[in-house]
């Protein structure tokens, strides 16, 4: 009890420390059968509107809605839905949801309401949540990230006590790389999440990177180009980089939904 108390002091202390103006992510991965496709995404128009008046009132920045591929039911996971907040007390507390609720359908009365979340549990299964922080990303103003747009979203793995040489990789190593691919139009956006929960030695993953585009052309054509012409410097920087971390897992999302 001790050991757990002290852990979620430093925990605490931790998320305190952090700069109010960054960006905090929550990652809800859905498992939907073949025959609720139709069903689940009654379920999200129905909650798009509800994220909507979140964004109003100020409780979120945004939300957004990803097919992944593959989306085989033995294959994982068939949608991602990803809210954006601009503090880690928001992230955690997520602001009143009954007055977001009962603004955003007002006409509903509360047994309509209730049947509304039973049909939202029977639909999908919420399987997995992740609360993330945003340690790094390019810079591209041009782009919205419309309806339509392809992500490669890259789950990372780090020992415990090494995440500083490995976002230090990412950051000084990886990142000029990437924004150079944005500066040439090569694609869109890049980015590098870390875990804040789940944590431990034995979670899947510890940081998320992602590789975005506008269209599913601008990411065939990057992803297939390489990383062009390395010097030998750079090379040996790139071997030493990928040696901080495990890529454990590798996933397609599309942008079928988006509320700002």
């Amino acid at each position: 009890m001790k050991k757990f108390l002290a852990l979620f002091v430093v925990v605490s202390l931790s998320f305190s420390a952090i700069a109010q103006d960054d960006l905090f992510l929550v990652f809800e991965l859905m498992k939907v059968d073949n025959e609720q496709e139709q069903a689940y995404w009654e379920t999200e128009n129905f909650w798009e509107k509800i994220h909507q008046q979140r964004v109003n009132n100020g409780d979120i920045v945004g939300w957004d809605l990803w097919q992944l591929s593959p989306g085989g039911e033995t294959q994982g996971f068939q949608y991602m839905t990803v809210t954006l907040f601009n503090s880690a007390k928001g992230m955690f507390q997520g602001g009143n949801f009954m007055e977001n609720v009962k603004k955003a359908y007002p006409d509903l009365s509360e047994e309509d309401l209730r049947k509304k979340f039973e049909h939202t549990s029977k639909s999908r299964d919420l399987a997995v949540r992740i609360y993330l922080r945003q340690i790094a990303t390019t810079t591209n103003e041009s782009f919205d990230m419309p309806l339509g747009s392809i992500a490669f979203i890259n789950y990372m793995k780090v020992e415990m006590g090494k995440y500083g040489a490995y976002e230090k990789a990412e950051t000084e190593v990886f990142q000029p790389m990437h924004q150079k691919s944005v500066d040439d139009g090569n694609r869109s956006a890049w980015g590098l999440l870390r875990f804040m929960l789940p944590y431990g030695s034995d979670v899947y993953a510890t940081h998320i990177t992602y590789d975005m585009y506008k269209d599913i052309d601008q990411a065939i054509s990057d992803r297939s180009s390489g990383m062009g012409t390395l010097t030998e410097a750079q090379q040996k920087a790139v071997q030493d980089g990928i040696a901080t971390r495990d890529l454990k897992s590798g996933v397609m999302g599309t942008l079928v939904k988006k509320v700002r």
